[in-house]
């Protein structure tokens, strides 16, 4: 084999770095409004400090569903180059004074990987190479956990990719929505974490429905709950947490 060959298998056989996505929803504690105001803009200043530190070490989005769901108000997207740093960031939200205030309501984690089936259907929004979260800035995300049935898997790799370019072709008629597929087998109780990146909503739900009636939904298990977050970052932040 020349040098050109091994070389090209080298590349193909490099490991590929990928990132340890979590996202954790929190609901505020009734205790947190029992607070003075003063308290808990102090409390909430050190929250924002505490994301700020942390946000130097991995990325972190925050988001609001305050008035949106009555389980969570606050969500946090988190992507690093560990789950040891994802940990980290957990226990000392968890030990610190706000964090008191914070409880969790629910929490999912997943890595990124080459996807199977969209390496030769690139798009913006859909690079099925695509090992780092790279938000795009949206207002809005949605967020849910899927599993699929056995019996896709049990289908052959063709005939699955088959299917599954019925559902990328739905998905390039919402340029507007760009997908972060990331992968819990193994790691969390679904199998795929999906986060859908928009400034408009309602090509989100159309993007939606118009996957229900592809073949591939025939094998979905699950696909909830569903949570619609808002981006709320320093002060928009501070609001969802009632302070002014």
């Amino acid at each position: 084999m020349t040098q050109t060959g091994i070389d090209a298998v080298a590349a193909r056989d490099a490991p590929v770095s990928q990132q340890a996505v979590h996202f954790g929803f929190y609901k505020l504690d009734p205790a947190w409004w029992e607070l003075t105001p003063a308290r808990r803009r102090a409390l909430g200043n050190e929250l924002v400090d505490l994301l700020k530190r942390w946000s130097e070490r991995l990325l972190l989005v925050t988001y609001s569903l305050a008035g949106i769901r009555a389980d969570c108000d606050l969500m946090l997207w988190k992507a690093a180059d560990s789950v040891d740093d994802v940990h980290g960031m957990g226990i000392e939200l968890m030990r610190s004074a706000p964090g008191r205030f914070l409880r969790p309501a629910h929490a999912y984690l997943s890595m990124t990987r080459r996807s199977v089936y969209v390496r030769n259907h690139r798009h913006d929004g859909q690079d099925g190479d695509r090992t780092k979260v790279a938000p795009v800035g949206a207002k809005y995300l949605f967020v849910y956990p899927f599993a699929k049935t056995r019996a896709w898997y049990a289908l052959p790799l063709d005939r699955r990719q088959e299917i599954m370019n019925e559902h990328i072709r739905v998905g390039h008629e919402y340029p507007r929505v760009r997908l972060n597929t990331t992968y819990s087998f193994g790691l969390d109780d679904q199998e795929f974490v999906l986060a859908f990146e928009t400034d408009y909503p309602t090509d989100f739900l159309d993007l939606v429905m118009k996957l229900r009636e592809t073949e591939a939904s025939r094998y979905t298990l699950r696909d909830t709950p569903i949570f619609t977050c808002v981006k709320a970052e320093g002060r928009d932040l501070l609001r969802t947490l009632g302070i002014d």
